[in-house]
């Protein structure tokens, strides 16, 4: 196998916790410092009449735990996207896929060799590896066709298992948080429905204090579970797409290489 770029970027496992660790940090933070100041408080300890920051801080522990996974959901987000912008390459895919066509066809190996530099990236990277591949079996005389196409399979098979893993990297983060943003909202829900049944149950009159805060804290865990698992969903989906859509690519692209060979051109 040839010496094979490979496309680098992304965190890697100990970069990934420690963003994980920082996210639930800052939000722990927020609720303390932000949500948590004294402004958003009249003298008795409510929120003032339309402060939302104070309404949100009324929602329990559970809401710098919610927010946290929501800044987990945000920075996953945007190291994705930089990742997959950096393994899309610099150029148009679908020119960039039809120009090494074009210069397969006609044999012309090194301009292909420089157009896999000029864009950079994982396809760059695979189809690079099956032209420099394919430029040292064409004139092999000692190598039958089916020998070359098994071989120039084999090639882009591995160049394509090494840059697969990058682009799939920390996606299921991005849909682990998506899915239990959802479930720590409920569980606030729950929380705060049982302080306000307790606040009804209490001798006398109801506690309307006790009662609306219980309240509160179940709508705006709600709020803010669905809120960060819509996010996660949508962002998660998008680059699902994405990453097909580079696989694709990279998948027609090999197939005109091993085309080449197998066709006799």
């Amino acid at each position: 196998m040839s010496n094979q770029k490979t496309t680098s970027g992304g965190f890697n496992f100990m970069s990934a916790l420690v963003a994980i660790v920082i996210s639930i940090v800052v939000g722990i933070v927020i609720y303390t410092v932000v949500l948590g100041a004294a402004g958003n408080f009249d003298a008795e300890g409510h929120p003032k009449p339309g402060n939302y920051l104070g309404m949100m801080y009324k929602g329990g522990f559970i809401v710098p735990l919610l927010i946290g996974i929501l800044i987990v959901v945000v920075t996953f987000s945007i190291e994705r996207l930089i990742t997959i912008a950096r393994a899309k390459g610099k150029g148009n895919t679908t020119a960039f896929v039809k120009n090494i066509k074009a210069m397969i066809v006609t044999h012309q190996y090194n301009d292909a060799l420089a157009a896999c530099d000029k864009q950079q990236g994982s396809l760059a990277n695979v189809v690079r590896a099956g032209v420099e591949k394919l430029k040292s079996i064409h004139d092999d005389g000692s190598m039958n066709k089916e020998t070359k196409v098994a071989a120039l399979q084999k090639e882009i098979e591995e160049a394509t298992s090494l840059e697969l893993p990058m682009l799939s990297k920390n996606l299921v983060i991005i849909s682990t948080c998506a899915s239990i943003a959802t479930l720590w909202g409920l569980i606030g829900t729950v929380l705060g429905m049982i302080r306000s049944f307790a606040a009804l149950a209490a001798a006398g009159a109801p506690d309307t204090n006790a009662l609306s805060q219980g309240i509160s804290e179940a709508l705006i865990n709600t709020a803010l579970g669905i809120t960060a698992s819509v996010i996660g969903i949508i962002m998660y989906n998008y680059f699902s797409t994405r990453v097909d859509a580079i696989t694709y690519s990279m998948d027609e692209a090999g197939f005109t290489i091993v085309q080449s060979v197998s066709s006799g051109e």
